[in-house]
């Protein structure tokens, strides 16, 4: 199954204050708001939703193809993620801007305050997905992530006029994005990838209800944070999938991604959607594990092991042949 991946190419300097945010904030002074927290950590990491997900499915065994736009200094970076099993061939370099960046503060309950650059992410509008689709064989998926919105819209209106299957992922972009990009974006996709917050977002700004908006996608995939997952299909029972026991909690950055990259590996795999989201949450544990979103490492006899944990043995008998090891 050729799977491609678009959306943003970032790095991620991301820091950690150790008090809580809610304890700065004034209520009644939210409109002059001017806050500096002194932060007790750095770490410049690579990061953007689209490498993100392809690092996550290289490293379970697939090689996405990561579409999307970067700045001349990317070459590092396309060196690492070749090296873990990434296409990295059909990126767009710009020739006068930097890569995106993302500058984000976790505080102690893991609330977050972030910027983002958009840099050469603004130039992936600019790129076509037939060529793509002609390198490498044809697409069987496109996964449209946050990205630079009039790109998102382009990718989602090539997938519906050329009948390539799509996944709507808008995440991060709909706080930006009117009510009629949105039901661009989602109608017609097979699957719909949102947190909780981004669901009712998505119903406030389409106007749409969730019955509504169900009825326009094939799959609709809601994360619940340490809940786990949830997901709906027309006319079927919910699928609720919880989350793995964590070994710790460094940092929720990439966690969403994460999940993608191993639910997107399940549907590879050919594996019925419950397992896929299995794959996906335990893909998501070894990353809030991680400082950084590509940082984390797949050993796959511990992966194993703490997926038969979490999921019984029959599941894991499922996955262990397509993951290997």
């Amino acid at each position: 199954m050729r799977i491609a991946v678009t959306g943003s190419i970032a790095t991620d300097h991301l820091m950690t204050f150790p008090g809580r945010f809610a304890e700065l904030l004034v209520a009644d002074q939210l409109q002059t708001v001017s806050l500096s927290f002194l932060v007790d950590a750095l770490e410049i990491r690579r990061g953007g939703v689209a490498p993100n997900i392809c690092f996550g499915m290289g490293v379970l065994g697939l090689r996405p193809v990561l579409v999307g736009a970067a700045g001349a200094d990317f070459a590092e970076y396309r060196s690492w993620l070749d090296r873990h099993g990434v296409d990295t061939a059909s990126v767009r370099i710009s020739e006068v801007l930097h890569t995106a960046r993302f500058v984000c503060t976790t505080d102690a309950d893991h609330n977050q305050i972030a910027s983002f650059y958009a840099g050469a992410m603004s130039e992936a509008r600019q790129i076509e997905l037939q060529p793509v689709a002609d390198r490498v064989g044809g697409l069987d998926l496109v996964l449209i992530g946050a990205d630079d919105p009039e790109a998102m819209v382009r990718h989602t209106d090539e997938c519906r006029t050329r009948g390539i299957p799509f996944a709507a992922d808008p995440s991060q972009q709909l706080a930006r994005m009117d009510g009629e990009d949105i039901r661009l974006l989602i109608e017609g996709a097979d699957y719909l990838f949102t947190n909780e917050y981004e669901a009712a977002l998505t119903e406030s700004k389409t106007g749409w209800s969730a019955e509504e908006i169900l009825a326009k996608v094939g799959t609709r995939v809601t994360t619940l944070g340490a809940q786990g997952v949830r997901i709906d299909r027309v006319g079927e029972q919910p699928i609720l999938v919880g989350t793995p026991e964590e070994e710790a909690k460094a940092d929720p950055t990439g966690v969403g991604d994460a999940f993608r990259a191993g639910f997107l590996s399940g549907l590879s795999w050919q594996l019925p959607l419950e397992r896929a989201a299995q794959v996906g949450c335990m893909l998501a544990t070894l990353v809030i594990e991680t400082v950084g979103p590509q940082e984390y490492e797949l050993r796959r006899g511990h992966f194993m092991e703490r997926f038969a944990k979490a999921y019984g043995p029959e599941a894991a008998a499922e996955v262990r042949g397509h993951l290997g090891g």
